[in-house]
């Protein structure tokens, strides 16, 4: 049995790139820098944060595909975003060189925004235009919302 998925919270390292081919198909492709890891620097004895950098893909997949719309629209150099998605290992052969070429990349299966609506405008990371034919996707609201519902408390 073989099992591909990650989850990675994150910050895009740049806007999105966006293509379209065939009818209907689109991939936005952004760079993610996930949470760094901890290691000691030989030189210093000092622990250094060190990011993980990788490419993410995101592609509109059938009819009512909207991913590769969203990361378009919503994702800006400096989001806060989690992706989840499938680990791709991407081979070639360098056209200058003729060596092997390879790379790992996350192909999204979802992209979660985790800023506020309010902390997107105000760091300048995210537009406030509704994608075009979105009706069901919505930023996530602000953190002093009561978003637990009538007559509803937290069970903690």
């Amino acid at each position: 049995m073989n099992f591909n998925k990650i989850i990675l919270i994150g910050r895009c390292t740049r806007d999105p790139e966006v293509r379209t081919f065939g009818n209907d198909g689109k991939v936005a492709k952004i760079g993610f820098a996930a949470s760094p890891w901890r290691k000691k620097n030989a030189q210093t004895g000092q622990w250094e944060d060190e990011p993980m950098f990788i490419d993410v893909e995101a592609f509109n997949r059938g009819q009512n595909g909207t991913l590769a719309n969203i990361v378009e629209q919503f994702c800006r150099k400096g989001s806060l975003i989690c992706v989840e998605g499938k680990l791709h290992l991407d081979q070639w052969d360098d056209k200058t060189t003729g060596q092997k070429r390879q790379k790992h990349k996350i192909v999204a299966d979802t992209i979660t925004l985790l800023e506020t609506k309010a902390q997107a405008q105000q760091s300048g990371n995210v537009s406030t235009q509704k994608p075009a034919g979105q009706s069901t996707y919505a930023p996530p609201p602000d953190m002093d919302d009561d978003n637990s519902g009538p007559g509803e408390e937290i069970p903690f």
